[in-house]
């Protein structure tokens, strides 16, 4: 009840701004009576004072503190004209909504403070309402699409046309002060004026740049990159400057260096791969114990604090893996070449050396600067070959190797075991593996096969990762964390509920959760029809992953310590961890040495956050956009699927290779279909035919729109549906029947995917078919929390990794 009151008195006093209220006038407002609930509404009101929140007149009456007036969030947009603004970073409070009249014509994404112009209802569900006051940072700075003429040019010189979902009701109007390119080029703009209202459904701008021409290969992706303000090239300094590092290791740079050159070091990675940040070996100690040896490209030798290579590796924050090519965070000369473990060629690393007992514990550890030389590039391919098929022609090629690559299978296996002993959560990460033909069209869509190999390079960068972090967090010094923060209560708690139509009752408290509560959850749905369902549902109550200056432990790990060490090539932060490595050995911990750090590494885990949300966002839209694009050329074709997700609009479906698009309620001619949300199910209100997530289907591609990503399904049999008795009893018409357009205007206009938490502004796997909502509600799972699509390139979901799933 605490937190409930809690949120209703901060929204109570956020929507009555300038009223003054004494505690019996607040406790009639808020419907709470009797003594108890008085006491309490006193004991809050002291800590919302505490917090700064409200404030006491002079005659003993309460009101919001002034300098809480104004909110500042991020603006969601509707294409119906309303919006959503999300103004608690801890995503407890609800988002407001905002009426169209009071959006300031906001774009989706823009920095906006608001006013509560009136309170929400929690016992209805119903949040609060807000108005823009002030659009203090805008989303989009510039505009990518082709340059077109036409006789709607309203005197400038040409168009933009627009292909971003969330600006596809403006025009993009270009002046004549900047390029004037030629039809069919696809140029980036300026943004020198946003909708207002001499022109509210229309920009203006400078063309600054042409990236090609519609039917360049490979364009497609490219406006995706410079959509997310990507930086597709890299300044003419910084490549000299590259130019200028030497592309060998030079004898006065191993001074100080530990030599493990004698070592059986080996790098595993995937065929494609050029950027070879790790290599590892193993073996068995004399106590039984093992040891562990994972050895990292020492970039930050090379790319010095604040030189210009630095700078803008810190601009980028990561490397961007699209599906047919890489976005580096360094210049190749670096990222391939020096900082490169290329197989035979003596290369600077920072070595985290552990010994490792048979729980999986690490019970002795060595962080050191080193040289090394790799002794083989091996790939995951081979290494499963040797380790699962024994193929005896892959095991003779790598003869020497081949009891150090079962040693480290069988560590792999201690340390898995370790992990899962500790609660950690192990999803399904299916991932799609994209195929292109020599012009960048999609030509196949596979799932991509993680092995032994994959798993256990995994177990490996975990151990390093955690060990380094333990090993700062004692010495008490600043430092950068990966955390992966507890959920929130109410969504667990509200993630539980759901349990319970599946007859999953958790034991323990929802606001002091434990991995291990998850962890069992899954282990009781195992190979269960419900296991997708409650495996999204349960990755949407988590949080999402980031870097901090704190350490807060990372949840789905179940590790209490966390960082990202093993991966400098391709992630900045990685890079910062390696420099204040160096630095606490060579100036010693104290407050001299403390002092460098401290104030800078909070900004640092923000930016490099959100590039890494931006990195991930751009893969997405790569993947969806070809996704459509293979489908495309299969319109008419029928397929296997399960339902991944229910709403009452219609329900998505994925195929075997995880592609996902949508069959809208107005194409289930069979019935009239009826949500329930309670059990997300989609039921006939005459046959009781019934939908749920996890249910095979047979379906067929019937429409297919590249440019937006989306893939429309037609329902095949629906007489093979089970049938079910989760409909209500009831005569009166569902809110959550066939919608009264059947139209495609309205078939992705409607409501997020999170099992019917409210409505609005999607938060779908693709950030397709978003849009229409239905009410005032967001929820606070939307936008964002995909269910399967913040991996990259292996990684698990709450870490938005690249590569192979190297946390």
């Amino acid at each position: 009840m605490q937190d409930n009151l809690k949120n209703d008195l901060t929204a109570f006093f956020r929507a009555h701004a300038d009223e003054t209220y004494t505690v019996e006038g607040i406790s009639d407002a808020l419907h709470y009576h009797g003594s108890a609930a008085f006491k309490l509404i006193v004991q809050e009101l002291a800590q919302l004072e505490r917090d700064g929140l409200v404030q006491v007149t002079d005659r003993g009456h309460f009101q919001l503190d002034p300098s809480q007036k104004i909110l500042t969030g991020t603006f969601h947009g509707n294409d119906k004209g309303f919006g959503f603004v999300q103004y608690d970073p801890d995503k407890i409070e609800p988002d407001a909504y905002i009426a169209p009249d009071n959006t300031m014509r906001a774009l989706n994404g823009d920095t906006v403070n608001i006013e509560i112009v009136r309170a929400g209802d929690p016992r209805s569900g119903k949040g609060p309402e807000g108005k823009v006051v002030a659009i203090t940072e805008r989303h989009y700075e510039q505009v990518v699409g082709e340059f077109l003429q036409t006789d709607d040019d309203a005197g400038y010189v040409g168009q933009v046309r627009l292909t971003d979902k969330k600006l596809l009701k403006y025009k993009f109007y270009v002046t004549d002060v900047g390029l004037t390119p030629t039809p069919g080029e696809v140029v980036t703009a300026e943004i020198t004026e946003y909708p207002n209202d001499a022109h509210p459904d229309a920009m203006v701008g400078i063309a600054k740049q042409v990236i090609g021409s519609v039917d360049d290969p490979g364009i497609d992706i490219l406006q995706i990159v410079y959509q997310h303000n990507i930086p597709a090239e890299f300044p003419e300094e910084v490549m000299q400057a590259a130019d200028e590092i030497p592309d060998h290791v030079l004898p006065e740079e191993m001074a100080g260096r530990e030599d493990v050159t004698d070592q059986d070091l080996v790098t595993i990675d995937g065929e494609s791969s050029k950027d070879l940040d790790d290599a590892v070996t193993a073996w068995k100690l004399p106590n039984g114990n093992y040891h562990l040896g994972v050895h990292i490209a020492d970039v930050s030798h090379y790319v010095k604090k604040d030189s210009i290579i630095d700078k803008e590796a810190y601009k980028r924050g990561t490397s961007v893996y699209l599906t047919d090519r890489v976005i580096p965070m360094l210049p190749r000369r670096l990222s391939n070449g020096i900082c490169s473990l290329n197989e035979g060629e003596l290369r600077l690393c920072m070595s985290c050396e552990m010994e490792i007992d048979g729980e999986g514990n690490v019970v002795k550890h060595r962080i050191h600067p080193s040289v090394m030389r790799s002794k083989a590039r091996m790939t995951y391919t081979a290494v499963n070959q040797i380790l699962e098929a024994h193929d005896p022609v892959t095991m003779d090629r790598y003869k020497n190797l081949v009891p150090m690559f079962e040693t480290m299978g069988d560590l792999h296996r201690v340390l898995l075991k370790h992990r899962k002993n500790r609660g950690a959560i192990d999803f399904d990460d299916r991932e799609a593996e994209i195929i292109c033909d020599d012009q960048g069209h999609a030509i196949d869509v596979r799932l991509r096969t993680r092995g032994l190999a994959e798993r256990m390079i995994e177990s490996f960068m975990l151990a390093a990762n955690e060990t380094v972090a333990e090993h700062y967090f004692r010495a008490k010094v600043p430092f950068l964390y990966r955390v992966h923060e507890t959920p929130d209560g109410e969504r667990v708690r509200s993630f539980f509920e759901f349990l319970t139509a599946f007859g999953i009752n958790v034991k323990g408290d929802p606001n002091h959760l434990r991995p291990k509560m998850l962890q069992g959850v899954l282990k009781q749905v195992a190979g269960k029809p419900e296991e997708t369902m409650v495996s999204v549902m349960m990755l949407r109550s988590l949080k999402q992953a980031r870097y901090s200056d704190q350490s807060l432990g990372h949840f789905g790990l179940g590790a209490q310590f966390y960082t990202h060490f093993t991966s400098p090539i391709r992630r900045y932060p990685d890079t910062m961890v390696h420099r204040m490595i160096h630095y606490y050995a060579d100036h010693g911990i104290n407050q001299d040495s403390k002092e460098k750090f401290g104030p800078i590494l909070e900004e640092i885990g923000t930016h490099t956050s959100e590039m890494e949300r931006r990195a991930i966002d751009a893969e997405r839209d790569t993947n969806d956009m070809k996704m459509a694009e293979y489908m495309a050329d299969h319109v008419g074709e029928e397929f296997d699927a399960v339902v991944s997700s229910v709403m009452k609009f219609g329900m998505f479906v994925e195929l075997p290779n995880t592609i996902e698009g949508l069959i809208h309620i107005s194409r289930m001619q069979d019935d009239y279909y009826e949500y329930v949300e309670k059990y997300l199910a989609l039921v006939g209100r005459n046959t009781r035919r019934t939908y749920r997530i996890g249910q095979a289907i047979r379906v067929k591609v019937v429409h297919v729109d590249k440019e937006q990503s989306e893939i429309d399904f037609d329902l095949l049999d629906p007489e093979k549906a089970p049938v079910s008795d989760l409909l209500p009893h009831r005569e009166h018409r569902s809110r959550g029947g066939r919608f009264g357009n059947n139209g495609r205007n309205n078939q992705h206009g409607g409501g997020n995917r999170n099992g019917g938490n409210n409505h609005g502004n999607g938060g779908n796997r693709n950030g397709n078919h978003r849009g229409g909502g239905n009410g005032q509600h967001r929820s606070n799972n939307g936008n964002g929390n995909q269910h399967r699509n913040t991996n990259q390139r292996g990684g698990q979901h709450w870490n938005g990794n690249q590569n192979g799933g190297r946390h």
